[in-house]
């Protein structure tokens, strides 16, 4: 008896081993080999973007995702403000299986929140490392680890049909009362609004305003950013970048800068710029351009979208916008993005991630081109058909079904459709990547107001005005990594602070102050050290150029 009850209790122990070891193995951050399909779910926070919050597999591309992988995750949106939250996860030392910080990345890696996936990648994911392969040192930080993977791998370049990014845009009503102008310069511009609203001072019983800006908060960036483009260069952040030595350029200063200004304050003298621009937020922004009282702005198409959606969904032209590729004096534009591989956010597994082999091999299954199809263009022959020369096309009944809000969260073309590992441009076969680039599917979308003003300047899709970009193999230096505390990045949150203190103070001042304005913000701009950013900038510049020439 004696013999058999030790035999029991032995057996009850080892029973109790082997299951407290398997529940160490599942929440200690140990991996699997990653080849189960046993159905497991993990957890996915987005502090990047608005969403719903659900289990992928409750979506159709989800559930194919994990009857492929048997992976599930349960996806969580940001509610409320960002640096709270993260900063919660920072202090308790809790954080989802797989994070999108979005802002907050730098506070994630000073945490070291996230775990180094180079040995992953190597080991677990050969799609992951083809696509994003050209990209592979830059991917890495200084200390050689890969924390996050980037949002997206380009592939090729295709320009975008429609403008998502900066150009200066115009009530439509404006072109057509003047027959159709082909304008390039900023006074050309500048002039065509002001007779305009000399002509219809109200719309709709409120007054009209000749142009507005965006101030509000970090978005500050859409007035700021604007002499950079109206000089002939893209969107490279804080500097130009001279084509010839490669050598960068604050343009805060600069007479670019001035020059700009001053065309703003003799708008506002004339009473055309709107002076509410300085205080009204973002969501009242976007109401104001809705409103159809606005003549122009300048502003990138994804900042705005909203706005221009509500606009033709009200269905009168005559009130939507036309994006147009100004430039002071009408030389080349380069509004359209080169290829730029943005390497300072993107999607990491975090160190409480459960088994980060089988994360891994979701992302890498996901990558694969049949899978990218997948997340972006939805199911052959329901959302998008192919004609005998493999183009990819929508018919306008798929158009409608993946424009519905509905469906595109029932299906999972929301949910999937960024902030994941993922792929840009083009596909091996020539196709688009996603499809509001390919231009055929642009030109279902588009109403026949869209027809009819591209027909008048000669256009089939409404990038056809805008210049292609030159190849800048450093761009965007918006994109590189500046330490926290670094006189650089001082410089950088000094310069900020100064310019919005300043910049207002130049549009709002008597057109006879002007000057003495400029000359109190230049006297406090050449306290600051700019010279950090620019050596920091060059080097970056010297780095990405050397890359590219490695490839």
């Amino acid at each position: 008896m004696i013999k058999k009850s030790l035999s029991v209790l032995l057996m009850v122990m080892m029973l109790i081993t082997i299951v407290g070891c398997t529940k160490d193995d599942s929440t200690s951050g140990k991996s699997s080999d990653g080849d189960s399909k046993d159905k497991v779910t993990f957890t996915y926070f987005n502090a990047a973007s608005p969403g719903k919050d659900l289990n992928t597999n409750e979506t159709k591309i989800g559930k194919i995702f994990e009857d492929q992988t048997g992976v599930n995750f349960k996806t969580e949106y940001l509610v409320g403000d960002i640096n709270t939250k993260i900063g919660t996860m920072i202090a308790s030392g809790k954080y989802p299986d797989v994070l999108v910080p979005d802002i907050a990345i730098d506070k994630i890696l000073d945490a070291g929140a996230f775990i180094d996936l180079t040995e992953l990648i190597e080991e677990h994911a050969p799609n992951i490392k083809k696509l994003y392969g050209p990209h592979w040192e830059q991917m890495k930080d200084k200390d050689g680890k890969i924390n996050f993977i980037p949002f997206a791998a380009k592939q090729g370049f295709i320009k975008d049909p429609n403008i998502t990014q900066g150009a200066f845009w115009i009530q439509r009503g404006v072109l057509k009362e003047a027959g159709y102008p082909k304008i390039k310069t900023l006074d050309e511009y500048l002039a065509l609004i002001e007779d305009y609203q000399k002509k219809h001072p109200e719309m709709n019983g409120a007054s009209t305003i000749g142009f507005t800006a965006l101030t509000y908060d970090w978005r500050f960036f859409a007035l700021s950013n604007v002499p950079n483009h109206l000089a002939g260069y893209p969107n490279d952040g804080e500097v130009i970048v001279d084509m010839k030595t490669h050598k960068t350029d604050v343009y805060a200063d600069n007479d670019v800068t001035k020059r700009y200004f001053k065309e703003l304050n003799e708008l506002n003298s004339k009473g055309l710029f709107d002076k509410e621009a300085f205080v009204a937020n973002y969501d009242e922004y976007l109401a104001k351009i809705a409103s159809g009282r606005v003549l122009g702005f300048f502003d990138y198409g994804w900042q705005v979208q909203q706005s221009l959606d509500n606009l033709k969904v009200a269905g009168n032209d005559d009130l939507r916008y036309m994006p147009l590729p100004i430039t002071f004096d009408g030389q080349k534009d380069q509004y359209i993005d080169p290829p730029a591989f943005i390497n300072n956010r993107g999607v990491g597994i975090t160190v409480s991630a459960k088994d980060p082999v089988r994360i891994i091999k979701y992302f890498d299954n996901m990558v694969k081109e049949e899978n990218q199809k997948l997340m972006f263009w939805g199911i052959k022959d329901e959302t998008y058909s192919v004609d005998d020369k493999g183009k990819f096309y929508q018919t306008e009944e798929q158009f409608a079904k993946t424009s519905d809000e509905k469906y595109r969260d029932e299906s999972g073309l929301n949910t999937f459709e960024y902030y994941w590992p993922m792929g840009d441009m083009l596909y091996s076969d020539g196709n688009a990547w996603v499809p509001g680039k390919q231009p055929e599917v642009a030109q279902v979308s588009y109403t026949d107001g869209d027809k009819a003003i591209l027909k008048a300047y000669d256009a089939e899709v409404f990038s056809d005005l805008f210049a292609d970009p030159d190849d800048r193999p450093w761009y965007p230096t918006w994109s590189a990594v500046i330490e926290q505390g670094s006189d650089a990045q001082i410089f950088g949150q000094r310069k900020t602070d100064l310019t919005k203190e300043f910049f207002p103070k130049l549009v709002l001042a008597k057109p006879g102050d002007f000057d003495k304005v400029w000359d109190q913000y230049i006297e406090e701009f050449n306290k600051l050290d700019a010279k950090a950013l620019e050596d920091l900038m060059d080097k970056v510049v010297k780095d990405r150029i050397k890359a590219a020439e490695a490839k």
